[in-house]
């Protein structure tokens, strides 16, 4: 049986029974729970074990939710999280309860491949039992992103390449701060860091938007990884290799 996880922005307890009622019908095993907005106790974390367990997300918001900026942080981040395990072709699907359908190029990055569906239409159940079951590109980005969000530690930013090898590597975010980098093996937080040539608070400017970047000249390869740590809650952050040229190609991800 395929599963189902059901992140709800809205407390109405009534409408997600309804909900999750509809969706069983169809032989889907729905598991969820209700969004809580703290993204100083980074809550957005708290689904992610069982989310690793389930086949697709659906969050059930309305257009205001979808707009609202730490809505759509929190989603991000813990859509990123996830994704770091499950791939990028981990399915999303948002069933939208009131309003125009929004069109899904306007949310943050990590959302955006997600599918709209209005929650009023009697035909989404169909519509998302056909996504459960239509194969998924599952094409490999050039690198690796994943988070971790943990109170007594902070928020955690983890990037590397994929398949290539880079010489050095920067991230930079916009309207946060950096407060502390490392290298070491990728998928976990290093205990011991020893750091080439480190850089702080470089200034970049990526159309209208300023960055705040740090960077190393530690090599990283498909096994290693950068690891930045941020204060506050940045609209976006960009990454890539380290270069000394003036134009350098780089990776964006619009997080509000």
């Amino acid at each position: 049986m395929k599963k189902i996880w059901l992140t709800t922005l809205s407390h109405d307890e009534n409408a997600v029974k309804k909900l999750i009622s509809r969706l069983k019908t169809y032989g889907l095993d729905v598991s969820g729970h209700f969004w809580e907005d703290d993204l100083e106790k980074m809550a957005w974390m708290t689904p992610r074990k069982d989310m690793l367990q389930t086949d697709l997300w659906a969050i059930s918001a309305s257009d205001k939710d979808l707009l609202n900026p730490d809505f759509r942080y929190g989603l991000s981040l813990l859509a990123i999280t996830v994704q770091a395990q499950k791939g990028n072709h981990f399915p999303i699907i948002i069933l939208q309860t009131d309003g125009d359908l929004i069109d899904s190029d306007t949310l943050p990055t990590p959302l955006r491949g997600a599918d709209i569906l209005s929650a009023s239409n009697p035909a989404f159940g169909a519509k998302l039992v056909a996504k459960l079951h239509t194969p998924s590109d599952k094409t490999s980005s050039d690198y690796r992103l994943d988070i971790y969000g943990i109170p007594q530690i902070g928020q955690w930013f983890e990037v590397g390449p994929e398949n290539t090898s880079w010489q050095g590597a920067m991230f930079g975010v916009s309207d946060a701060e950096i407060t502390f980098h490392a290298v070491g093996p990728k998928g976990k937080l290093p205990e011991k860091s020893v750091l080439n040539y480190p850089l702080k608070d470089m200034k970049l400017n990526l159309g209208e938007k300023e960055y705040t970047a740090w960077a190393v000249q530690n090599e990283q390869n498909p096994e290693t990884s950068y690891f930045v740590k941020v204060e506050g809650h940045p609209s976006s952050v960009v990454f890539g290799s380290y270069s000394t040229e003036d134009e350098t190609d780089v990776y964006v991800i619009e997080l509000k």
